[in-house]
């Protein structure tokens, strides 16, 4: 679906390594503070040789955290293989047939998995939703989030104005098959200036999801509630750029430490993480679910791998790279947040510059 990508191994080339591994520590019993030495190093150690976009994702976030310009070079890795793919959607979106087959293609690609197979028969009624919202949406959100404006920019922007994405917010087998998904959508519109989606977004997801039919959810319906909620937060923090309003979240936040005990039965590492890392962006920071998050995510780190398994015991790192970067977040949240990387802003310092090599060094 994506064309090849012939530029990110130049910027491989450009960039330089990020941190060198640590000596395994010895942990006191579910002390967070070598749980994160022990993963951040971990990812460290291996994170040019994840993929682009697992490596963009890694640094994104730690320049938030950190704001320290040695991870803007993992996102610039990122924004060369975003660039170069909104090049191939957004400069021929005009072409319906071109438009028709990439969704068609994009559909087909969902998986057979329970969560494919549902999401394919949601997005039956409206096959182009896909195009609009995964390809157009998602690439100009996140090239502007690093200071740019991708290829055929606004041509991007027009479409998406003359596009109503109100029935694919709203629909409610959507948001059954894709909740998180559809928050991103609703935000990165409102953020673009292509359309406020988010009220009705809202409505018809606690319409889908009210809280007094949480005894009939399935596991996998309820985590997808839970998903669904945490990005209302995270996206409206512009993904973990500035805190947010705890008032205007309360509904979420409530709902999260009335039903913890379920939360840490039922839910995954990653939704956990996510659920502790609310109370943070909404600067919650005494909340007794932090702590009940944290001492649950610090539990499930296993030394021997110096990361968080997936429930499957899977230790992959590019599977679970966003697992294990929640964690470190979670376990180790910063005084304040950092927007960007603006990678045209960034000040050229030794530290985030590569190696010069000379001629001669390079003939041996």
């Amino acid at each position: 679906m994506f064309q090849p990508i012939k530029t990110v191994s130049l910027a491989l080339a450009l960039i330089s390594c990020v941190v060198c591994a640590e000596p395994p520590q010895r942990m006191l019993p579910h002390d967070p503070t070598p749980v994160y030495k022990q993963i951040q190093a971990n990812l460290e150690q291996h994170l040019f040789q994840l993929p682009p976009r697992v490596q963009g994702h890694y640094g994104i976030r730690l320049y938030r955290m950190t704001g320290d310009p040695q991870y803007a070079n993992a996102a610039l890795v990122d924004l060369l293989a975003v660039t170069e793919a909104q090049s191939y959607y957004a400069c021929q979106l005009e072409n319906p047939e071109f438009v028709r087959r990439e969704a068609a293609a994009a559909i087909a690609a969902l998986g057979d998995d329970p969560r494919g197979v549902a999401r394919r028969q949601a997005m039956a009624p409206f096959p182009e939703f896909i195009f609009y919202t995964e390809f157009l949406l998602r690439f100009a959100s996140r090239t502007q989030a690093l200071g740019f404006t991708g290829p055929c920019h606004d041509k991007l922007l027009s479409a998406l104005k003359r596009t109503d994405l109100t029935q694919g917010l709203t629909d409610e087998a959507m948001i059954r098959a894709w909740a998180a998904q559809l928050v991103n959508y609703a935000y990165w519109a409102k953020q673009l200036g292509v359309g406020d989606y988010l009220a009705d977004y809202k409505r018809a997801f606690i319409a889908t999801y009210p809280n007094d039919d949480d005894i009939h959810l399935s596991q996998a319906q309820f985590r997808n509630k839970l998903y669904g909620m945490t990005h209302f937060i995270f996206a409206a923090s512009e993904y973990y750029q500035h805190t947010v309003d705890a008032k205007e979240f309360a509904w979420i936040l409530d709902y999260f430490s009335g039903n913890i005990e379920r939360i840490l039965k039922d839910a995954t590492e990653d939704i956990i993480a996510e659920v502790g890392i609310c109370f943070l962006l909404a600067e919650r920071y005494d909340s007794e679910t932090v702590t009940q998050t944290r001492d649950f995510i610090t539990k499930a780190f296993v030394p021997g791998s110096r990361m968080i398994p997936s429930p499957t015991g899977d230790t992959d790192l590019a599977k679970g790279e966003h697992r294990n970067v929640l964690a470190m977040m979670l376990l180790n949240w910063p005084q304040r947040l950092h927007p960007g990387p603006y990678l045209s802003r960034l000040p050229v310092t030794q530290k985030n510059l590569p190696k010069q090599v000379t001629p001669l060094e390079a003939a041996h």
